[in-house]
């Protein structure tokens, strides 16, 4: 009889044995030497948690509101390609899942189930995730085509002029599915005679002329509000909230774009000093314990968005291990917020936690 799974980790193995080399890789690995994919989650290790005694914690309330929007847990779906390559229902079950764990769901563009066929799937609220493309009306025909859909919010990649160099997938010589949402508007196929044909497919559409003049081109033909995923500096934070985003997420993209560039938990506080409390600000990144969600939560995160571990959830038990996955994450933070003292999301400060910047200072 297999053994109990007791936390998130322990699905990537399963979605190792589950998945064919190519896709697990494509879902597994990072850029280059992998440096930033491993510190994503090595860095949360460096921070402590410094708990508060003898306060009352009988009731343990982790809810709180994205963007308005009620949901059980600061706990996001990140926005993740291609679902259907872990498991034959794909979004659906992964929406599905959302739905029954009150969470927040981001839905990727590269979706291998359509808009409405997710929309129709369940009553979670969705948010849609885009790139901006050279051609610029299939942009916006897909976002008009989410907000149609009852999506309730864009968010905007800003990380990937170019597609950071995935040598795992370049080896296995990844292949792209036709992508549903692209049926009429623009074709996946992409004939490559070396590399990955994800990658060749991202040089023929992708927009490397994005700049910050275009958030007000994507405003100009969707009044939802509109979120920008891959900040990193606090001088990009500050561009951003004066561009008018409605939210700001801290992101490398999954340690899949820039190696080397920084984990996410480092650079939280930076972004969120830098926001001044002016628009919400959501940790992507790292994240596989309910510890990593309460740290984020004290560095002044509104909730974090969780990837790769629903993906090795959905591919390794479908719906149902998407479910656990996000279940498994809540107990872990209810637990840390009892024993750290804190009844409620807004009761995490600055003060129950202790970074390696803080511990220098301490020695100066």
């Amino acid at each position: 009889m297999a053994s109990e799974l007791v936390n998130v980790n322990e699905f990537q193995e399963l979605a190792r044995q589950a998945l064919p080399k190519m896709y697990f890789d494509f879902y597994n690995g990072g850029a280059e030497d992998q440096y930033t994919l491993r510190q994503n989650v090595e860095a949360f290790h460096r921070i402590t948690i410094l708990p508060r005694i003898l306060v009352d914690v009988s009731r343990i309330d982790m809810s709180t509101t994205i963007l308005g929007y009620h949901t059980s847990a600061p706990i996001m779906i990140a926005p993740t390609a291609m679902h259907k390559l872990a498991h034959p229902e794909g979004e659906v079950a992964t929406a599905r899942a959302a739905a029954a764990c009150n969470t927040i769901m981001a839905l990727s563009f590269s979706s291998t189930c359509t808009v409405e066929e997710v929309a129709s799937s369940c009553h979670a609220v969705r948010f849609f995730q885009i790139y901006v493309y050279k051609r610029r009306d299939v942009t916006a025909m897909l976002v008009q085509k989410a907000e149609r859909n009852g999506f309730k919010a864009i968010i905007l990649t800003v990380d990937a002029p170019r597609l950071g160099r995935r040598e795992a997938d370049i080896k296995n010589r990844m292949v792209v599915p036709q992508l549903k949402n692209f049926e009429g508007l623009l074709s996946t196929e992409v004939v490559s005679d070396k590399g990955s044909n994800l990658e060749a497919f991202a040089a023929g559409t992708f927009d490397p002329s994005l700049c910050w003049k275009d958030i007000q081109w994507l405003r100009s033909f969707t009044s939802l509000p509109i979120l920008v995923k891959g900040v990193l500096t606090s001088e990009d934070a500050i561009k951003a909230v004066e561009a008018g985003v409605a939210g700001i997420v801290v992101s490398n993209h999954g340690a899949r774009q820039l190696d080397y560039s920084p984990a996410t938990i480092i650079v939280l506080e930076e972004v969120v000093r830098a926001v001044g409390g002016k628009v919400p600000v959501i940790l992507d990144g790292g994240v596989r314990r309910g510890t990593d969600i309460f740290k984020a939560l004290a560095l002044g995160a509104q909730a974090v968005m969780i990837g790769r571990p629903v993906i090795y959830g959905l591919a390794a038990k479908g719906e149902y291990g998407v479910r656990r996955v996000i279940e498994m994450l809540k107990d872990e933070l209810e637990l840390t917020m009892a024993l750290s003292g804190c009844p409620t999301v807004k009761d995490v400060t600055r003060n129950h936690v202790r970074t390696e910047h803080d511990r220098l200072n301490c020695r100066l």
